[in-house]
């Protein structure tokens, strides 16, 4: 975290700018804003038609003319300018003249671990845009472990994954701190194109875009797990006819498909692991680990962690919006920075 919490107290507003989507939290409302991060452009005029939700749906159902992007991927900002219309429109007019009101207004942004000084420079610049004085940056690991309510600021060690669209985030958290963490660039996106894939190769059966998860549809119950159902009805459109068709789906043929992006997960967790003290590992087979993000919700995925590491896997209350309430929480000045007794004083 390269903010301090006495500089996160003097911000007015924090931002979650993510692959799937962008929140937005104000000091004293809130979460006021948790949309997708998605806008639609006219390419001929270059006027916004749509951003969030509306702008979604509109994915493969658009003339020539009307082009759907993402200005987010990866929890960084490849479009600044887009980034920074998108978020103005996302904000309501009352919320954007209370933040023009103020006259030193101050953000704060989640940002990915490790992220390179431009991804943090492109993050900074896209709400420097919107009117901000200056912007504070904090580790997305930092801010999910405070949402979730571990205790980060103790010397205990707490090891949390963060599920995105795009990337996986691992780390072992005590003292406030980092001990060791890695970035995987496999999210819930890599899962969903693998169950894609194997609709397409074994079923020759394409599903709409606007579909819900590929994931969620073909599983349910206790899904990626082998006490799940044996198999479940999927409805797509055939690709040879373009006709809607239904096929049945074996779930253990959804769990072979999946099983290379969730290797590298599993790989990510075992390096971290063999890089934390032996000490705080001790502490973490007892405690486990603590999943956060939109994919932590994908079904039977904590059965499978479970099975694999032999830990106690535990999911968050509200795992997708975990990172902007803890940065709202730094906000609201809800953490105590942990005081350290000097020696002969």
């Amino acid at each position: 975290m390269t903010a301090s919490l006495d500089q996160l107290r003097r911000c007015h507003v924090g931002v979650d700018l993510g692959a799937a989507r962008t929140r937005v939290f104000v000091k004293g409302a809130g979460l006021v804003v948790d949309e997708p991060s998605v806008a639609a452009i006219n390419t001929r005029t270059g006027s916004l038609i749509a951003v969030g939700e509306f702008a979604e749906r509109m994915t493969g159902r658009t003339p020539s003319y009307i082009r759907v992007v993402r200005p987010v991927s990866g929890g960084t900002v490849v479009d600044i300018d887009m980034a920074q219309r998108m978020l103005s429109h996302l904000l309501d007019d009352k919320l954007r003249r209370t933040l023009r009101r103020k006259p030193r207004l101050r953000a704060a942004a989640c940002t990915p671990h490790d992220a390179d000084p431009l991804a943090q420079r492109a993050t900074t610049e896209t709400l420097i845009g919107l009117g901000a004085r200056r912007v504070e940056l904090v580790d997305t690991l930092i801010a999910a472990a405070v949402g979730c309510g571990l205790p980060v600021e103790r010397p205990e060690a707490t090891m949390i994954l963060v599920c995105g669209a795009a990337t996986t985030q691992v780390a072992v958290l005590s003292m406030g701190a980092i001990v060791t963490a890695v970035r995987i660039p496999v999210g819930g996106d890599a899962i969903d194109h693998a169950i894609v894939q194997l609709l397409r190769h074994q079923h020759e059966l394409m599903l709409p875009s606007q579909s819900v998860r590929p994931l969620q549809l073909a599983l349910s119950g206790n899904g990626l797990t082998a006490r799940g159902p044996e198999s479940t009805e999927i409805h797509g459109r055939d690709v040879a006819t373009g006709l809607a068709r239904s096929v049945q789906v074996r779930t253990a043929s959804v769990r072979e498909a999946i099983h290379t992006p969730l290797t590298t997960v599993l790989d990510g967790i075992g390096k971290v692991l063999r890089d934390c003290p032996p000490d705080l590992v001790a502490d973490l087979a007892d405690r486990g680990i603590m999943m956060v993000g939109g994919s932590a919700l994908l079904p039977g995925l904590d059965q499978m962690l479970r099975d694999a590491t032999g830990m106690p896997v535990h999911i968050a209350e509200r795992p997708d919006v975990c990172s902007v309430l803890g940065l709202g929480a730094m906000l609201e000045g809800c953490i105590q920075p942990m005081q350290l007794d000097l020696l002969g004083s």
